[in-house]
């Protein structure tokens, strides 16, 4: 990709507000993340408990999924966005309160899981109208760079903050970066109208989910996004109890294995390249956690997890292929049920792998999911292989009817 093209795309109207609006979001999220899972850590001693607090969110997902992501294409994005980030500020802001018991985190934490669902719909579909069709992958990359650079001085400074000031006073700093995420979204952005007409309602996110789910090469690109992804986040999701005292870092690194991935993928591959490297990715993605069953100390620890998330780059092109096989009209709902679905399987990774530790240990835990994940990488591979060989036909996007 030439030096210039992501210089090209803060040229874009409403590129720039959206980035900057995205990254308050993702810092809130990393730092009040953190946060979060440390202070139930102390409280509960239980990597399970720690573990979904950290990425219980993601389990709403699959209510949102079911019920909500029609408004993905349905509703005003600038609302939409700023409204999403105003709900998180306030949600979160409960979290700080002193005394709320375990049940009551929980609660919010799904709760915000459910307010979510519809983010990512709604930022990616808006992501693909502002951008010109062969923009949207630069751009995408370009806000995967951003989470990874986010992730990594989230995690680094979310720790330091912790240790130097509390839990709850670095939920506070998280509430403050959602303010900003929701002003900036709100100034920054223009009023657009939704991409699709009718109400948000359940019947047409089942249609639609349908729909998109028909197509076999669809379904098998979905897949991969989903589940590999999913059981390795199920890994990230124990670095806590693996080392309470340095997860930060481990977090941090493996965001930076994710920022090295994504600028390879998105800048540095051409595209004949670039559609045969989703699976050795996804391997790659998993193979160096299968090495915790060793117990290595943290430095060692901290290069396998920035190895693996090289592998996060895979997403960048999955995604490329599921956008060549959605109609554009369906674009936001595909992307948010792609996110909805990946969220999804990431917090029940998290609670499966946190279960795991419970029983074993955390180190146990890790090499079961990487395993796990590299014989679902092989399997989603040697099914695509038979399909394309069979001459499996691509999507033929059936109508959506309007509620």
């Amino acid at each position: 990709m030439p030096s210039n093209r992501y210089r090209q795309l803060f040229r874009t109207p409403e590129f720039t507000p959206l980035f900057l609006s995205s990254a308050a979001h993702t810092a809130a999220q990393t730092v009040g993340g953190l946060a979060l899972g440390t202070l139930v850590y102390e409280a509960t001693d239980s990597p399970l408990l720690s573990a979904v607090s950290m990425f219980g969110p993601s389990l709403a997902q699959v209510v949102g999924a079911t019920l909500l992501l029609s408004g993905s294409d349905r509703l005003p994005p600038r609302a939409a966005l700023a409204g999403i980030s105003l709900a998180f500020a306030v949600t979160t802001a409960v979290l700080a309160v002193p005394g709320l018991p375990v049940p009551g985190v929980f609660a919010v934490v799904l709760l915000q899981g459910l307010i979510a669902s519809l983010g990512s719909g709604v930022r990616w579909g808006l992501l693909n109208e502002i951008l010109t069709k062969d923009g949207y992958l630069p751009g995408r990359s370009l806000f995967n760079i951003m989470h990874g650079l986010m992730q990594t001085a989230g995690y680094a400074t979310g720790g330091a903050l912790v240790a130097a000031l509390s839990p709850r006073r670095t939920l506070l700093l998280a509430v403050l970066l959602y303010a900003v995420a929701a002003v900036s979204g709100r100034l920054g952005l223009s009023a657009r109208p939704p991409r699709a007409t009718g109400r948000l309602s359940a019947a047409v996110t089942w249609r639609t989910n349908a729909v998109l789910w028909s197509s076999r090469p669809r379904r098998l690109t979905y897949l991969g996004l989903w589940l590999p992804n999913g059981l390795v986040v199920g890994c990230e999701a124990l670095f806590v109890p693996y080392a309470p005292g340095a997860a930060g870092t481990l977090f941090a690194c493996a965001a930076l294995g994710m920022l090295v991935g994504d600028v390879t993928v998105g800048r540095l591959l051409p595209p004949a390249v670039r559609a045969r490297t989703a699976t050795p990715l996804l391997l790659l993605l998993a193979a160096p956690y299968a090495f915790f069953a060793l117990h290595p100390a943290v430095p060692l620890a901290a290069a396998c997890a920035t190895l693996a998330s090289v592998g996060f780059g895979a997403s960048l092109v999955q995604q490329e292929r599921l956008m060549s096989l959605t109609p554009p009209e369906l674009g936001g709902h595909a992307l948010g049920l792609h996110s909805s679905g990946m969220l999804t399987l990431q917090g029940v990774s998290a609670s499966l792998a946190g279960g795991v530790a419970q029983l074993t240990s955390a180190a146990t835990a890790m090499t079961a999911m990487a395993l796990t994940s590299l014989a679902v990488t092989v399997t989603l591979a040697a099914a695509d292989r038979s399909g394309r060989r069979a001459g499996s036909p691509a999507a033929a996007p059936a109508p959506v009817r309007k509620a």
